[in-house]
């Protein structure tokens, strides 16, 4: 996967189906505006709307090495064309649970066949099901580039735009480190509709760091991480006992949360009368406490 995706000046187009990582990167390298595809569906519905016409396609189907996983110094090394009926399956729930919950949420069955981790994580779309998670387990993005240079991305500052694939870059693995403790992920959509996230919430419980973290999706350009209402929560756990909280306390966790994700607005400068936000606004910051309770509700069940 590739955000090197420039308009196409001329009317010609090739495709490129390499065997292998490095050929994939060459074929990059080789004509800059080339788009790489996988499952296809965010890139064919920027190009239905108009929005985007590629000069050339490097399609990654071949690459088996990037629709697996493999285990790496207590991390998950997942290829970037994972898809997420992959994900969603039971052996990878006992791995990564929140992210096959994600999965599962990605969409009808055809979109689930062919979406992939990778284009999800590149097209950083508001309302990815798998950012909040990602976010929230403090994913590693691990890029491939020409004349065999890779390095490493936090996926936060991709998502921030603090950082973004080079030209010829490839992301190739997401890497996730496996924590072999509760984590959750909630989404809400509209009643009628598309299955697009209104909101969604991932929490995530890391004992040996003694943390909770939690990421919310769907309601700002990227995951955002509340990291004050994090803390907070954390210092009130008995880790080394139950771990259990009182009803009040998961309550306050999620206005905590809602509040800091979606604040009230400044009062104005001129000492006048602050505004309200508006009832939509106040209903999506009441669906994101609603979401952060539970999940961290049946994170500590």
């Amino acid at each position: 996967m590739s955000t090197h995706a420039p308009q196409a000046a001329q009317t010609g187009r090739l495709v490129a189906l390499p065997a292998t990582l490095d050929d994939a990167v060459a074929a990059l390298a080789e004509v800059p505006a080339a788009v790489p595809v996988a499952g296809g569906t965010d890139l064919m519905t920027q190009v239905n709307a108009g929005l985007l016409r590629p000069a050339a396609l490097v399609g990654l189907a071949r690459l088996a090495e990037l629709r697996s996983w493999a285990y790496q110094d207590g991390h998950a090394l997942l290829g970037a064309c994972l898809t997420h009926a992959r994900m969603s399956r039971p052996d990878f729930a006992a791995l990564i649970p929140a992210l096959a919950a994600a999965a599962r949420c990605a969409g009808p069955p055809q979109v689930r066949n062919a979406g992939t981790l990778g284009g999800n994580v590149i097209s950083a779309a508001a309302s990815g099901d798998t950012l909040p998670v990602l976010a929230a387990l403090e994913a590693t993005l691990l890029v491939a580039g020409p004349d065999g240079q890779g390095r490493q991305i936090p996926v936060s500052h991709l998502l921030a735009g603090r950082d973004r694939l080079r030209p010829a870059e490839l992301l190739a693995h997401v890497r996730v480190p496996l924590l072999h403790a509760p984590q959750t992920f909630l989404k809400a959509t509209p009643r009628t509709g598309s299955g697009r996230a209104l909101a969604s919430v991932a929490v995530v419980l890391d004992p040996v760091r003694r943390e909770v973290r939690c990421a919310v999706g769907g309601v700002a350009p990227m995951p955002l991480r509340p990291l004050d209402a994090e803390r907070w929560v954390a210092s009130l756990l008995d880790w080394d006992g139950e771990r259990g909280l009182a009803t009040e306390v998961l309550v306050a966790f999620g206005d905590y949360v809602g509040m800091a994700c979606i604040p009230d607005p400044q009062p104005p400068e001129d000492g006048g009368e602050s505004s309200q936000l508006p009832p939509a606004v106040l209903h999506l910051r009441r669906t994101v406490a609603t979401l952060a309770r539970r999940g961290l509700g049946r994170a500590l069940a």
